[in-house]
């Protein structure tokens, strides 16, 4: 909002007499920081986001080359793990339920372990679906497309909106500067006139 009265006023300063040349900088400096902002932060936001998205798809073929989706079948179930403890807690993770399952990894190898199975009453021999690398261990289900996208495209718009920071700082920082000079100034020119204060042209 400055940024616009102070473009707004450059117009009305062209002319006028009463206008200092920090006004005049000021001015311009408002405008220079607003067409920054307007021209280098969409790029520096599209550059970022375009790059994260490269970066997070090709994470996301990764992962789905590198995890495979087996199937476990139930040996018994397991009691609620200790994290899962508190009834407060309430979650996704309150339909899932602790097994011990048996399931056989992509190289053909047998595996048994404790799984989270998404059965409401898991019985021995229920079947369900889990993650795991290429031998077997469990992994985290892998990114998807959509969701890459998505923190991509909030990964652009931080970095616009942290460029478009950046520049209105810079250009505070210096109106700052400016205004320190310029009150220096006053304090030096006030110095002067000091032993000179109240007297007038007829020597009174």
């Amino acid at each position: 909002m400055q940024a616009v009265r102070a473009i707004s006023g450059l117009w009305r300063w062209r002319r006028n007499p009463l206008c200092r040349a920090t006004d005049l900088a000021e001015a311009w400096l408002a405008l220079a920081a607003l067409l920054l902002i307007l021209l280098v932060a969409p790029v520096a936001g599209s550059l970022v986001g375009e790059s994260a998205q490269d970066a997070l798809q090709r994470s996301v073929r990764a992962q789905h080359e590198a995890r495979h989706l087996v199937t476990a079948t139930v040996v018994r179930k397991l009691d609620r793990s200790p994290l899962d403890s508190d009834p407060e807690t309430s979650s996704g993770r309150d339909l899932r339920n602790r097994v011990l399952a048996d399931w056989t990894a992509p190289d053909g190898t047998a595996h048994q372990g404790p799984a989270l199975a998404s059965l409401k009453d898991p019985q021995q021999g229920d079947t369900f679906r889990i993650w795991t690398d290429a031998h077997g261990r469990m992994v985290p289900r892998p990114l998807d497309s959509a969701t890459a996208s998505t923190h991509a495209v909030l990964a652009g718009f931080g970095a616009a909106l942290a460029t478009g920071g950046l520049i209105e700082g810079g250009r505070r920082l210096i109106v700052w500067r400016m205004a320190r000079r310029r009150y220096a100034r006053w304090d030096q020119a006030w110095d002067r006139a000091g032993p000179d204060w109240g007297r007038t042209g007829a020597g009174s």
